[in-house]
């Protein structure tokens, strides 16, 4: 049965129009199928990396220290290079095309990966799998906002973080028992089924009435609520914010309402990244290697996808109850206090045993030896569960707020003219930053070990508080033009509410 949600105008109750979700949904699914493979092609380096770095590894394939760093983290390069992609594509053929323009690139990456013999060929396919995830992270937010109403725009915009959750948790389940080449080739799947189903689904209706396409506009919108929907309201509005709008120029950048939401929304991504969700990620089971953890690391890798599965399905249910700040405020205290225990943990080093005592038997001394030895395993194992507890509440706490909000909120608050090619530039600086962070990474972890990266991952997380109390609006319950609007007055949303109100029955 179709969820259905009544659209509530100031006109004559046997107009009132009622909206029909299911089809919808089906359009978010097929285009979300793009971040499935991107959580997927971006952790593939976890369970995969370990392999390459040992003993017994093929000789064509094995990996010093640099090669592993540059496997690792030439990802997030091609990530920036697809979010500078999808800048000219999301204008050029929109946002619909540019998500299954992603497929061919991740595609070849997965083939190259799959069929790989000697080093080059790991690299350049994971680079190319890169491309299409930053391809993706910048055009489905986009056209996820531009076809969803605000009733049901928050939960909606929390699905790419979602999928790419449940790309990761694939992924880490399959590299239990499936080999790294098979890991290859079953990636190739989703991207592909997303193109199959995206061939069958609208374009966005702004980007239809941007290229004076009136009637498709219509079609598109109707499909998407339902036969029985009462088109007009809406598309008048987006009709009216689309008049509106000129052509953003250098002059014009300077107006606080096209600068303020790109910046927030670029400080976002740059801050979201420094948080250093991405080494965690790549690296998760080196680094619970590194941490002595009690329990297999690919067993750890496999639990901490279960959690940020759990998380992100809290984030959504949550996301137009409690609101983006009180999620963001709740996310960064719980990355912060996580972050601090990490970085507490790994500075603390144990005391080696100290000599005999000179009057001690041998009897009394191997007895205290023993139970010395005993007392420390005891600790030791429970100790060993710190950073895996941390580690899951850092993701918890990630997943909960700043992983799906900055997705939203880049959608939400980035001004219409610009849209398309801002969030080229704010995914093209997280993913840039997220190499950054991602190689430094390695190489911190090799001259100090985990404690200066975790010590930089804090001061972040107190920053990313701040930021959210100081510079981020509330856009719960707003449509994208009264969201604009606040930005263009500086002051308040003042744009009527019983323009056009969306509740959900």
């Amino acid at each position: 049965m179709d969820e259905e949600t009544p659209l509530l105008n100031k006109r004559p109750a046997s107009s009132e129009s009622t909206i029909k979700n299911s089809k919808l949904f089906l359009a978010v699914f097929s285009a979300v199928l793009g971040n499935f493979n991107f959580g997927y092609s971006l952790v593939y380096s976890s369970p995969v990396l370990p392999l390459f770095t040992s003993d017994d590894a093929d000789p064509r394939l094995k990996m010093d220290t640099v090669q592993a760093a540059w496997f690792g983290s030439i990802y997030s390069l091609g990530a920036a290079a697809g979010g500078l992609g999808a800048m000219l594509l999301n204008d050029m053929i929109g946002r619909k095309l540019s998500i299954m323009m992603s497929a061919v690139p991740s595609t070849i990456g997965y083939m190259l990966l799959g069929g790989a013999v000697d080093l080059w060929m790991l690299h350049l396919g994971r680079f190319l799998t890169g491309v299409a995830g930053g391809m993706t992270a910048a055009s489905i937010p986009v056209y996820i906002s531009e076809i969803s109403h605000k009733g049901v725009r928050g939960a909606l915009g929390s699905c790419p973080q979602i999928t790419a959750v449940f790309g990761a948790l694939a992924l880490y389940a399959l590299g239990l028992v499936v080999p790294w080449r098979w890991l290859a080739i079953a990636g190739e799947v989703p991207a592909l089924l997303m193109v199959v189903l995206l061939v069958f689904m609208p374009s966005s209706p702004r980007r239809l009435l941007s290229l004076g396409r009136q009637q498709k506009a219509e079609e598109a919108l109707r499909w998407l609520r339902g036969s029985q929907y009462d088109t007009h309201i809406e598309l008048s509005a987006i009709q009216h914010s689309i008049n509106t709008q000129t052509k953003l120029t250098l002059s014009q950048l300077g107006t606080p309402n096209n600068y303020r939401p790109i910046m927030i929304s670029v400080v976002m991504r740059f801050l979201q990244q420094m948080t250093g969700i991405t080494p965690i990620l790549v690296y998760l089971q080196t680094i619970f290697k590194k941490s002595n953890v009690s329990i297999e690391p690919r067993y750890d890798a496999a639990i901490v996808g279960v959690v940020r599965l759990f998380s992100v399905a809290v984030a959504a249910s949550l996301m137009d109850k409690a609101g983006r700040k009180a999620l963001l405020y709740t996310s960064s205290m719980l990355m912060f206090v996580a972050s601090l225990t990490l970085t507490l943990n790994s500075h603390t080093t144990p005391c080696p045993p100290g000599p005999a005592p000179p009057n001690a038997t041998t009897l009394g001394y191997g007895l205290h030896h023993g139970i010395s030895n005993a007392l420390e395993a005891s600790h030791q194992s429970a100790a060993g569960l710190i950073p895996l507890i941390s580690t899951v509440i850092f993701i918890f706490g990630y997943a909960m707020g700043w992983g799906p909000i900055t997705w939203l909120l880049m959608s939400e608050v980035l001004p219409l003219v610009a849209r398309g090619v801002a969030s080229g530039l704010c995914v093209t600086v997280s993913w840039l930053t997220a190499f950054m962070i991602t190689h430094v990474f390695t190489l911190l972890l090799d001259s100090y070990g985990l404690f200066a990266p975790y010590l930089l991952f804090t001061v972040v997380c107190v920053l990313c508080l701040l930021f959210n109390a100081v510079c981020i609006p509330e856009t719960r319950g707003r449509s994208l033009e009264e969201i604009e609007n606040y930005f263009r007055t500086g002051r308040s949303f003042t744009i009527n509410r019983s323009y056009s109100t969306v509740q959900n029955s």
